[in-house]
């Protein structure tokens, strides 16, 4: 197979390079997977420098988020425990070795690619669209009516955020640093778009909402908790989802008390841990907004990515904030399907 091979750290994607390696072999309980595209994420960023917190031992293959063709079930697959998927099958999913022709993956880390997608709008599916749907959902309770303000409302997450929300009867105001971006974010369901980086924006966002009370949840994957709480309603819920910022926020605790405010955490991956029966429920959502056209791929269309050639491109987009949605980059293959 060709693939992004790492065997020491980086300064960056332009230091990534291109190699033939041998297929992986998969694990008794994996399958085999063709990439037909493959999706950035920022922690890809970090891992290739050694800075993220998951760190495979040298050398391994970069990327985790794809979508391809079964090419292999696992070997423990018996008639009485038959595997879920079968040769030939188009799934997406997220496991090490993203950025390959070629990935290994446990049944748990992969899903069927929705009825009518294709693998370029499948493939940055499984990181975002969880987070986002557990975060507004499972956590924060978004109803009808609801004024929902949604962080870096054009990124992966933030995309993913708004169409959820809308499709639960909220109101979405979304925050970006762009007008560009703030039109992305509007195409996709945000009722309203403010610019993040003008002085003042909380008040802006609160004058929208009805009587000036504030929104009822700040869906958060900035770092602007504190600022945000300014434009909270009364029983407000703020929904912490990361710090791309990259600072780590300190808050007056005063501040929320005063407005009987919920700050809440979302940890998305340890899902599979602590709540599995959560992972499913969520998805089982997830699938019937897809289906019923409420929720559709965010991939970035303002340029193309074709071959792994290009994967160092579509990081520096990612990275240098650029980019809009999810960054795909599809892999072509000899045989394969239109993607």
């Amino acid at each position: 197979m060709r693939g992004i091979q790492v065997a020491q750290y980086v300064k960056g994607p332009d230091d990534l390079r291109i190699t033939t390696l041998p297929d992986p072999i998969p694990s008794p309980n994996q399958y085999l997977i063709a990439v037909h595209a493959s999706a950035t994420n920022f922690f890809d960023l970090l891992q290739i420098r050694g800075k993220y917190q998951h760190q495979p031992p040298f050398p391994w293959v970069a990327g985790a988020e794809y979508s391809g063709t079964v090419l292999a079930v696992p070997a423990t697959s018996t008639l009485s425990h038959p595997a879920k998927y079968r040769v030939g099958d188009r799934v997406f999913g997220a496991s090490q070795g993203g950025y390959a022709t070629r990935v290994c993956a446990l049944e748990a880390q992969l899903r069927p690619v929705p009825r009518g997608w294709s693998f370029f709008e499948a493939a940055g599916l499984f990181v975002t669209a969880p987070t986002s749907y557990a975060g507004l959902v499972v956590r924060a309770g978004v109803k009808e009516g609801d004024w929902v303000l949604v962080h870096a409302g054009a990124g992966g997450v933030g995309l993913a955020a708004v169409q959820i929300a809308k499709a639960m009867g909220a109101r979405v105001v979304a925050t970006a640093g762009t007008q560009e971006k703030m039109r992305v974010a509007r195409e996709f369901g945000a009722e309203f778009a403010v610019d993040y980086r003008k002085e003042g924006w909380p008040e802006e966002v609160k004058k929208l909402t009805p009587k000036g009370r504030g929104v009822d949840i700040v869906y958060d994957p900035v770092g602007l908790v504190a600022q945000s709480m300014k434009c909270t309603a009364w029983n407000g819920r703020l929904l912490v989802i990361g710090f791309a910022a990259g600072e780590i926020e300190k808050m007056a605790t005063n501040r929320i008390l005063l407005k009987n405010v919920s700050v809440m955490g979302l940890h998305w991956g340890m899902y599979a841990k602590e709540e599995p029966e959560t992972v499913e429920k969520v998805w089982d959502g997830l699938f019937e907004l897809m289906e019923s056209g409420k929720f559709k791929g965010t991939c970035f269309t303002d340029e193309e990515f074709v071959g792994l050639e290009r994967v160092p491109a579509a990081l520096k987009a990612l990275g240098g904030r650029e980019s809009w949605g999810k960054v795909v980059v599809k892999v072509p293959q000899e045989g394969q399907s239109k993607i």
